[in-house]
């Protein structure tokens, strides 16, 4: 895996701590970007690239399991926890939240970097999926608002003649709207369209599979 475009983020209030960390992310040619606390870290402007954050549980300012709940809600790196008071419940804790890993001091070079590099490896999928839904997410708001109101009968079984008589038009221009609707989506098929308003959570009110009309 090459790391040249990605960063470490480091917070522990224990230079030396920092400083050997920053040094062995060089040694495998990768970039590191330390704090001393949560609040440098939270403040700071920060890289949008792929990243994975290295995260004391310990701190100055705020537990460091406390920081993953409150930035568990927005865009953040993958966290690898490291304690020198490493206890179960805290590392269940930290696990069922999210976090890839929960080390406890001293730890192996070699666990470390396992763990970083899954962390990366997972920030990868995750923007890669964001970027995805984006452009999905586009798609949708190009469709008129007729074809919005279209995709959601499509996608829940109705029938042509159903879908149009919920909408009051013809089966002919129902056809017309849903192919449009294909087209405009790139859905290369009726089950590629399903799997699309799932990830776009289009609620679906009208489902013969739910016992609709």
């Amino acid at each position: 895996m090459t790391m040249d475009d990605h960063l470490v983020f480091i917070v522990d209030d224990d230079e030396r701590i920092r400083e050997a960390l920053t040094e062995l992310l060089a040694s495998h040619g990768m970039r590191a970007i330390a704090f001393g606390s949560a609040g440098d870290y939270v403040s700071a402007d920060k890289p949008d690239a792929p990243a994975c954050l290295i995260l004391d549980v310990e701190l100055p300012d705020i537990n460091g399991l406390d920081l993953q709940r409150q930035i568990a809600e927005g865009d953040h790196p993958p966290i690898v926890f490291i304690t020198g008071h490493g206890d179960i419940p805290s590392s269940v804790r930290a696990i069922k939240h999210g976090a890839v890993d929960f080390l406890t001091k001293p730890f192996s070079d070699a666990d470390l970097m396992a763990a970083i590099q899954a962390a990366i490896t997972q920030d990868l999928e995750e923007r890669s999926g964001r970027a995805e839904l984006g452009v999905l997410r586009q798609r949708y708001l190009d469709l008129t608002p007729r074809e919005r109101e279209v995709l959601p009968l499509v996608v829940s079984g109705l029938l042509n003649k159903q879908a149009a008589a919920e909408l009051g038009i013809s089966e002919v221009t129902l056809q017309i709207h849903r192919r449009n609707v294909m087209q405009k989506m790139a859905a290369a098929s009726l089950a590629d369209l399903v799997r699309i308003a799932e990830r776009l959570e289009i609620p679906v009110t009208h489902s013969r599979r739910a016992g609709g009309s």
